[in-house]
């Protein structure tokens, strides 16, 4: 599933981006190419003009500047004199048909007015216009000039062909297609990493979301098949018996009760509707609380528990009381399961000026440092061979989400001479937590 939508994603957001590349390549294009062909016929516009003057300050029309000027500026030129040819042999860059000077003149005289019987020799100005128009299939910029002279008119035609600035816009055209095309797969594998990235912690989630789903299941079968197996057997067993049995089911029922507690605990911490009500609390005097409650077990267990605590006034803390309890005996619970007999566990608070500190120490089995962030993590158990049925590895990682949601951090730490000991620190002031 996670394959199919990296690559839906990957396609999706590389078509996206690569439509917008596009589109601002056509535009930028298209900006490029009006301004190519604006100044292209700009200087069309000042070779008219150049010739235009040069020719009436001149009596006598020079085959050489003719000749130099058609090669300077790449023009093709028909010349007539009072109706008359002019024929230049060899006029570089070479001469058009006749045809297409005669359009060049239908044009001017149809689309603008340009006519030779409009100016005589007694005419002061001289006429000219430039415009662009196609003639066999090939673009150009025409121009036709009047010139008055004393002896009549100088009717000249004039072409520049777009041939070449045609060439170098479909080059640009090519070279822009050929940078999208380029962006386009850039684009692509670029989406391809980083929506995989993205996919990850998806597919992570996915993951532990049904490796707890595989392990509740594991939990809750071994309780409801003693169950199971309880009732089958009441139905043979003996009025002394059966109230075995009845006591068996009873426990196996309340160790589900606890175990689907924890489950619907994490579940709202999933789901953020995990209710966190602070209120200002005495932590000292909740840890003092925990301890008189675990005391009886860790001395039934003959172990010892110690607690200490700062001799100068705690100041109220802001937090959930009940949750904050909840901690406490996560932490109590778990250290007095993996404290061997004759062992000690001890309990602490320090002040600071920005925080509280709690630790719970043991001299247990003790935690590897490979596995001090693993132990946090849903029905894992450090201790593979324990077997303490009251236990599901989902309590230290309740602890941390609750710790988390008052702004705090839960880590854990080696004890001198061997153990674990977790650590709590809570910002002090009531704003901040």
């Amino acid at each position: 599933m996670f394959q199919k939508l990296h690559i839906q994603l990957t396609l999706f957001c590389t078509l996206i981006c690569g439509a917008i590349l596009v589109f601002m390549s056509l535009i930028c294009l298209s900006v490029s190419e009006r301004e190519s062909r604006e100044r292209n016929f700009a200087d069309f516009q000042i070779n008219v003009n150049m010739l235009v003057n040069h020719l009436e300050s001149q009596t006598v029309i020079s085959y050489a500047w003719i000749s130099q000027f058609c090669t300077d500026t790449h023009f093709e030129l028909d010349i007539q004199d009072n109706g008359s040819r002019l024929v230049f042999d060899t006029l570089s860059p070479g001469s058009l048909d006749e045809e297409h000077f005669n359009q060049v003149r239908q044009i001017a005289a149809a689309d603008y007015g340009i006519l030779e019987e409009s100016v005589t020799a007694n005419s002061v100005l001289s006429i000219h216009e430039e415009f662009e128009l196609a003639v066999s299939g090939t673009t150009y910029y025409g121009a036709m000039v009047l010139i008055p002279k004393h002896s009549g008119v100088l009717n000249i035609a004039a072409l520049y062909s777009l041939t070449e600035l045609n060439k170098r816009i479909l080059f640009q055209r090519f070279l822009f297609a050929g940078a999208d095309i380029f962006g386009i797969l850039l684009l692509g594998i670029f989406f391809w990493f980083f929506t995989w990235r993205m996919i990850q912690p998806l597919a992570v989630s996915r993951q532990k979301q049904a490796e707890f789903v595989a392990a509740a299941s594991h939990e809750l079968r071994s309780p409801l098949t003693v169950i199971l197996s309880c009732l089958s057997a009441m139905k043979q067993a003996s009025p002394a018996e059966a109230a075995h049995f009845s006591e068996t089911i009873a426990h196996e029922g309340q160790r589900m009760s606890r175990l689907i507690d924890d489950m619907l605990t994490l579940s709202g911490t999933d789901s953020s509707h995990f209710a966190i009500h602070k209120k200002p609390a005495e932590l000292d005097t909740l840890l003092l609380s925990a301890y008189e409650k675990f005391e009886p077990l860790a001395r039934k267990k003959s172990i010892s528990l110690h607690i200490s605590l700062p001799e100068e006034l705690v100041q109220p803390c802001l937090c959930d009381r009940e949750r904050m309890e909840q901690v406490f005996a996560i932490l109590l619970d778990n250290a007095v399961s993996y404290t061997p007999m004759n062992g000690s566990i001890s309990l602490s608070l320090k002040t600071s000026s920005d925080k509280l500190t709690f630790r719970i120490a043991d001299n247990g089995i003790g935690i590897p440092d490979e596995e001090k962030e693993a132990v946090f993590e849903r029905f894992y158990r450090c201790d593979k061979s324990h077997k303490d049925k009251s236990h599901f590895g989902l309590g230290l990682c309740i602890a941390r989400e609750i710790i988390q949601m008052h702004r705090g951090k839960l880590w854990i730490e080696d004890t001198p001479g061997g153990g674990a000991t977790f650590v709590i620190a809570l910002k002090k002031h009531p704003h901040t937590l």
